[in-house]
């Protein structure tokens, strides 16, 4: 009983040879008599019925013919019998199975055809072709073995294919390349066998449910077979013939459904059928198809679906990049940026896209503050009404308070559209490093677009820092601090938002306004982590001297004890000792950017004199050569006020004394002091006031305003009693029916608001921020000179830049300017490279 190939009935793995000749040697048919035993052995095996052979004996057959030397015979002689087998038993069921109708369908595609009998002719065929396959293959394998002698006696010797090899590959000579009988066509069995293949997957495309075990046994045919019987690995059917017909005809299906998703215009539809498609053809590789294919036919789906059109569908209106930004499509962006990694490792249209739109939200965050209307409280802000009472009027705004509003709304706003794309950064983009460095360049191109971001920010930490702090935990303390730093990083004219920090950061100290001295430090240590100790260094510098004061003011008290009995009437001195370099000259009372004028000395009362030369005295014998200035335009005073009973009145607060203690400016306290000594009913002009104080203008016109023209503070009457600020001619008296419901009242100063900056106000910091950018850039030059003793023009430029980019973006024409200045002031000198580019020389 013959089973099939490698299951020979062999002891220890070898054959035997027979003890005796089956023919009797000498006889001339000798070879017909064992071909004929063989030949009907064969048709009994293709016949189905091998049950009654015997293994043993049509190998002796095959042996005895293959030792006469008669192996090139044998081998003939079986592939003509094969050869006439398919031409009579198996090609005319194949021939009945190709119909007009099949081949229309499939090679002309001629349609009309319904898909259920399109379907039913594919299916009829390709299990023609399966049993055919299937039948052929199990009897060369028992074949095979019959003939085990004949490969090892002949075909190894004879450098010939073996011969499974050769009738496995009359399969494909005789019914895949044979030409259809129909006159006036070319095409061969194969061509219908390809196309009936690519049909069925179409259908499958298209949602119809098809037999893919009988497509999966087709493929595997092609899989087995090759273009020649030397069977090269590259040389399969199945990558030769089919598969180049089965991409190509991918590459049509999916370039028309992609035209029509862009038609319809959906990139969300797009997003969800591209990820579809995909996992259907990676499905279809593994159960249909062979996984041969899978990374070409994957490459088909993504230059189909997603190169050809990716801009398109990104820039889809309604439904495209935009939409899903701006409608927060998560699950859209995730699956964008999935489709768009597979195509593109540097995800160029993507990251396009993104930098736009985060400049475009950026530039309409801009807009939107031009057009925000801050003269009152916006609603957020306002507070709600109780059950029943009436809404509170809005609250109008000074104009101040209305450009401090706008800075802290243009500052949460950028955080929160910074907020929003690092959501998607790690919820959709896989924290993409590429990606990541883009939104980081978008945020910083359009926050250095505005031209008061570094104001800005400043007013945003200032804010918070005073009351925006006040009832947080620790943990929403350090989420301020990091929105802070993070909004940091992106301001590339670092310098400028050093000098608005500082005269922040002054106002805050000097008029004891931080919630949390903690917080203060905290905020200092996080900008020196991130822009190095140079840029921290006049932070801490007032922090010092802020320390230090605390400690000379308690040292003086402690002196005035020692003196004798404490005067009850003692005026009790707080003192500030400011370093000039550390504080902002608007602090320190000069002039910015310009040449210090005649140093203007204000007139104190006596008892604040006595109290000067007294801290004087004590402080010079520990301070050597040390000069002390008061500076009245950054203290404060609290002041014991008593206004009399009204005449007339009988009854209400005008009707009895009242006691206050109110604090106000030291100018503020120098002009209420004056009016003392003022017998009642007299009236003060401003230049009489000036004359007697000798305060400058603007500081007086600024202390008169706060305390005659906001009424819950108007200790003072002004002549033309109007809502305007004091100016040259009023005149100002006394007010003895000053009422307030507080015993305490802080008196705010005109000048003391962080307000943003006008026109004016900017153009002087900008002035001042070139001059300090010169002196930075002449460091830079003399620093990188004095190291390299000779450079070349363009490295020297280069390496400034690098030194610079830190603090701000230095201009060409700036560095141009300091280093002929420098030439000018003998730091540097004009020199040439040996190859005659030019240099420069470190002289000094």
């Amino acid at each position: 009983m013959i089973t099939g190939r490698g299951n020979s009935m062999m002891r220890g793995g070898r054959i035997r040879p027979p003890r005796r000749p089956m023919v009797q040697p000498g006889n001339p048919n000798e070879f017909e008599q064992c071909w004929e035993k063989l030949r009907e052995a064969l048709r009994d095996i293709h016949t189905r019925n091998a049950g009654n052979l015997s293994f043993e004996q049509l190998y002796r057959y095959s042996y005895k013919i293959v030792l006469k030397k008669a192996g090139q015979q044998l081998y003939d002689r079986v592939k003509e019998f094969e050869e006439e087998w398919f031409a009579q038993e198996v090609m005319p069921p194949i021939w009945a199975l190709i119909t007009k109708n099949l081949i229309s369908v499939t090679l002309d595609e001629v349609p009309g055809t319904s898909i259920v009998e399109r379907r039913a002719m594919g299916e009829k065929f390709l299990k023609g072709i399966r049993t055919s396959w299937e039948n052929h293959n199990m009897s060369m394998n028992m074949i095979a073995d019959i003939l085990m002698y004949l490969d090892r006696g002949y075909t190894q010797d004879h450098s010939r294919p073996s011969i499974y090899t050769a009738t496995i590959g009359l399969f494909r000579d005789h019914i895949l390349r044979s030409k259809l009988k129909q006159p006036g066509t070319n095409y061969l069995v194969f061509h219908i066998l390809n196309a009936t293949i690519l049909d069925q997957v179409n259908m499958e495309r298209e949602g119809d449910v098809i037999d893919k075990a009988l497509l999966r046994a087709c493929v595997s045919m092609l899989e087995d077979l090759f273009e020649t019987d030397e069977e090269n690995e590259d040389d399969r059917l199945y990558l030769t013939s089919f598969e180049p017909a089965y991409l190509h005809s991918s590459h049509s299906f999916y370039k028309a459904e992609c035209d029509r998703l862009v038609r319809e215009g959906d990139a969300s539809a797009w997003l969800r059928y591209t990820q579809r498609r995909l996992a259907e053809e990676a499905d279809r590789c593994q159960t249909t198809i062979s996984s041969m294919s899978l990374s070409k036919i994957t490459q088909v789906v993504e230059q189909e679906l997603i190169s050809s059109h990716l801009e398109e569908f990104i820039n889809m209106e309604g439904s495209g990049f935009r939409a899903m930004v701006d409608n927060d499509r998560f699950e859209d962006l995730d699956i964008l940026y999935q489709l768009v990694s597979r195509v593109d490792p540097k995800k160029t249209a993507l990251r396009n896209a993104l930098a736009t739109r985060v400049i475009e939200l950026g530039t309409e965050i801009e807009q939107t503050l031009k057009n925000t209307d801050f003269s009152i409280v916006q609603q957020a802000d306002a507070e709600e009404p109780v059950d029943g009472a009436e809404k509170a009027k809005p609250k109008a705004l000074n104009a101040a308070a209305q450009q401090t509003a706008a800075a802290i709304k243009w500052v949460d706003d950028v955080l929160v559209l910074k907020d929003k794309f690092d959501r998607f950064w790690t919820a959709c983009f896989a924290e993409d490093i590429i990606l990541q460095t883009s939104l980081s360049k978008s945020f910083s191109d359009f926050i250095n677009m505005f031209d008061r971001g570094s104001e800005y920010l400043s007013l945003f930490i200032d804010d918070n820092l005073k009351r925006g702090i006040k009832g947080k935990t620790e943990a929403e303390v350090d989420v301020v601090l990091d929105k802070a730093i993070t909004l940091l990083r992106f301001i590339s004219e670092k310098d400028k938002f050093e000098q608005y920090y500082q005269k922040h950061l002054a106002r805050r100290l000097l008029h004891a306004k931080s919630e949390s001295q903690e917080v203060e430090q905290e905020m200092i240590s996080r900008m020196k982590r991130e822009l190095g100790n140079n840029f921290t260094q006049k932070f801490e510098g007032m922090f010092k001297d802020m320390r230090i004061s605390k400690e000379t003011t308690e040292q003086y008290r402690d002196h005035v004890r020692g003196l004798g009995e404490v005067d009850q009437k003692q005026i009790d001195l707080n003192i500030s000792v400011l370093a000039g370099n550390n504080w902002p000259k608007e602090v320190m009372s000069r002039q910015s950017g310009l040449a210090d004028g005649p140093k203007i000395k204000a007139n104190y009362p006596r008892e604040i004199q006595r109290l000067q030369d007294s801290f004087f005295e004590f402080y010079s014998k520990n301070h050597n050569g040390r000069v002390l200035t008061w500076v009245g335009s950054a203290g404060t005073a609290d002041i014991k006020c008593i206004f009399p009973k009204i005449p007339g009145k009988n009854s209400g607060p005008l009707s009895k004394e009242r006691r206050y203690e109110i604090n106000v400016s030291t100018y503020g306290m120098i002009v209420l002091m004056l009016f003392n000594d003022l017998p009642e009913g007299e009236w003060l002009s401003l230049e009489e006031i000036q004359a007697k104080t000798n305060i400058p203008q603007q500081d007086l016109i600024n202390a008169l305003t706060s305390l005659s023209v906001m009424k819950q503070f108007r200790m003072l009457l002004k002549e033309s009693q109007t809502k305007a600020a004091a100016k040259p001619g009023d005149r100002f008296t006394f007010n003895p029916e000053f009422v307030s419901k507080s015993i305490r009242i802080k008196i705010p100063s005109v000048n003391a608001a962080n307000k943003v900056e006008n026109d004016e106000e900017r153009k002087e910091t900008e002035q001042k921020n070139i001059k300090t950018r010169q002196y930075l850039t002449d460091a830079a030059v003399v620093r990188i000179m004095k190291q390299r003793k000779e450079l070349g023009h363009s490295q020297l430029i280069t390496e400034v830049i690098q030194v610079l980019a830190s603090r701000f973006r230095p201009d060409i024409p700036l560095i141009k300017g300091q280093i002929e200045s420098l030439i000018a002031r003998e730091y540097l000198d004009r020199a040439e490279l040996a190859n005659g580019t030019p240099a420069y020389r470190y002289v000094a």
